[in-house]
């Protein structure tokens, strides 16, 4: 099975084929790391903090396995026709010869994930006696009389376990045999399984978690370990928020860039526990979070075509702040440590998005009377109905690709919201509505 997934990721890689569809952020970093532990035939273990997407690279593992694959009918292991290795299935195969049944498996179905939790029991990954089957008359040495766990049931697959140190040290124990003999023993029998799979696993670094830890000589047993980190560039952290968020009206892509630059700089904070890690879900919920307020408004004004605004990145603060943990001697200040990195991300994005045009017409405009009201009940008529006749508006719109209503008031909104920020025009925030003038 080993040798199937390193011919299938060889022939990917020298036709030029992405192996590994929708991963983002891993090209030049965990991705050539775990080829060549592919290509070696090694099980392997992803380290890295929450969020950073080892569970999805885990399950793109089945896509190089072949599409379809021949096994006895009924078998419980999955056996290949030409290489039984129960018992029964080796008798069966005897017995019928050219007449055994085969079914073909899909690769999905060859990939098999546990959640590892301190309840999960050697029965569970391994196996158990089948009481049924030594009632039936069987003698307890019988190996039909085992009931397979995970494990041999993953037999020519891939078994992922999903946070491996939260396994009770004995249930790693019991592992050790299947990683290095490939055999596995229930309750003082040895059964010799010549068993084919690839066990993969995830964790979290042990400085991070107190729920336990993995046993030395399974770490031995695995032939790789591969740390795998947050996105490294600001598009491949976009590019994560555009293809797992689910949005419920339009987000423009400066607003994605808002919020994950909102969540880097979190990262690099030190009013932030780094142990835990910012997730990249933080800033896929945000721009979840951030449609929803768009899609809301809309249905409050009964705007047809939402778009998401700036007054909308507000709305994350009290709602996300619960996935994030703080410093100790942070408390009571959390809610100003976000909105200064929130207001931070803003200028930033703005400043490189924006940077160039001339914006001392609007500025003076602005100073002049022409206040401009946006907000929860503001609809974006309304926000361009009090935006000063200036070129700089046009130039501003047209830079960030803004063509229907709701893109010109968010594109404004930006405009305004780096301005109050770079000092140079006033903003008052009420219930509701913000005035900038």
């Amino acid at each position: 099975m080993k040798q199937e997934i390193r011919d299938n990721l060889l022939a990917a890689l020298a036709e030029g084929r992405d192996p590994w569809p929708g991963i983002l952020g891993f090209e030049d970093t965990v991705l050539p790391q775990l080829e060549r532990a592919l290509i070696a035939g090694h099980d392997v273990v992803l380290l890295g903090e929450r969020g950073q997407g080892k569970t999805r690279l885990l399950r793109a593992l089945a896509g190089l396995l072949d599409e379809w694959t021949p096994v006895i009918e009924g078998s419980e292991l999955g056996e290949h026709p030409y290489s039984p290795i129960t018992p029964e299935s080796i008798r069966r195969t005897a017995d019928s010869g050219d007449d055994l049944p085969i079914v073909w498996r899909h690769r999905s179905e060859r990939y098999t994930e546990k959640l590892a939790t301190p309840d999960t029991s050697v029965a569970d990954l391994v196996g158990d006696i089948d009481p049924v089957k030594v009632a039936e008359g069987r003698s307890l040495g019988d190996p039909e009389t085992i009931a397979y766990g995970l494990i041999p049931r993953a037999h020519r697959g891939i078994v992922a376990i999903n946070e491996l140190p939260d396994l009770a040290e004995r249930i790693q124990v019991a592992m050790l045999n299947v990683m290095e003999e490939r055999d596995i023993q229930v309750r003082g029998y040895t059964l010799r399984l010549p068993l084919d799979v690839l066990v993969v696993a995830s964790a979290n670094p042990e400085d991070y978690t107190n729920r336990g830890r993995i046993i030395t000589p399974l770490k031995d047993r695995f032939g790789a370990e591969i740390r795998t980190h947050y996105p490294l560039e600001l598009d491949a952290e976009v590019g994560v928020i555009k293809q797992e968020a689910q949005l419920s009206a339009e987000v423009p892509e400066y607003l994605l860039a808002v919020l994950a630059r909102f969540a880097r700089y979190l990262r690099e904070s030190r009013s932030i526990d780094q142990r835990s890690g910012v997730s990249a879900r933080f800033a896929i919920a945000a721009a979840e979070t951030v449609a929803a307020a768009a899609r809301h408004r809309s249905a409050l004004l009964g705007e047809e075509d939402p778009v998401a605004r700036v007054v909308d990145l507000a709305t994350i603060i009290d709602v996300l702040r619960g996935k994030l943990e703080f410093e100790t001697g942070e408390e009571g200040r959390e809610q100003a440590v976000l909105e200064h990195l929130l207001r931070r991300a803003t200028a930033d994005t703005a400043q490189r998005l924006l940077g160039g045009i001339d914006v001392g017409p609007l500025v003076v405009a602005i100073e002049n009377g022409s206040a401009i009201t946006t907000g929860e009940r503001v609809s974006a008529r309304e926000v361009l109905a009090a935006v000063p006749e200036v070129p700089a508006i046009a130039e501003i719109q047209t830079r960030l690709g803004a063509t229907t209503d709701g893109q010109r008031a968010a594109a404004v909104e930006l405009a305004l919201e780096a301005l109050y920020l770079a000092k140079r025009i006033d903003k008052e925030s009420g219930e509701g509505e913000t005035v900038y003038g």
